[in-house]
């Protein structure tokens, strides 16, 4: 059996490899989007994997793996930002930036493991286009409480679908570098 953890990690070094070095390009900018602007990037990056899974080609010479990528990055700075609330202006070091993003993923990934226990690597069996499908409805899910002012009466908040959609695109990326 693979290693999960191991292969979740190195799943979590590529993306925080990107991370950093946009970091390095255009510091911590996001700083100024609202966490529904960050919703919103999501869905754009989930709606392009599920237009390259119909269609099978893509126009631009970019594939499904740096939008996976994309996903995990922007949903952790979904957390930052519901958590910091967003700024007029860059108000955080990239050092700062780097030591959140660091607590969110890790928050992250210890709910796939305990997630992971109970459903004993159910994700294993399922198929890359799930995931994206599963991305795009915890999207308009986030989207709806988002509508609402953040209130649920029983449901997730916004930041377990965050959790959620950083774990779904992880496992997308898994199963791209490391196959089946």
């Amino acid at each position: 059996m693979p290693d999960t953890k191991e292969q979740f990690d190195k799943a979590i070094s590529l993306c925080r490899d990107v991370f950093e070095k946009k970091l390095k390009d255009y510091g911590p900018s996001w700083r100024i989007l609202r966490p529904q602007s960050v919703t919103d990037q999501i869905f754009i990056k989930a709606n392009r994997i599920r237009s390259l899974e119909e269609k099978g080609f893509s126009m631009v010479n970019e594939g499904v793996r740096p939008e996976f990528v994309a996903i995990v990055n922007y949903g952790v700075i979904g957390l930052i930002q519901l958590a910091k609330g967003f700024s007029s202006s860059v108000d955080m070091s990239n050092a700062d930036a780097l030591s959140l993003y660091d607590k969110y993923i890790t928050e992250s990934k210890e709910l796939m493991y305990a997630k992971n226990h109970d459903y004993d690597e159910a994700w294993r069996s399922m198929r890359t286009s799930s995931y994206t499908d599963l991305i795009l409805m915890k999207v308009n899910r986030t989207k709806e409480i988002e509508s609402h002012g953040g209130i649920t009466i029983v449901s997730e908040g916004i930041d377990a679908n965050y959790m959620d959609m950083i774990n779904y695109a992880l496992f997308g990326l898994i199963k791209l570098v490391f196959g089946e």
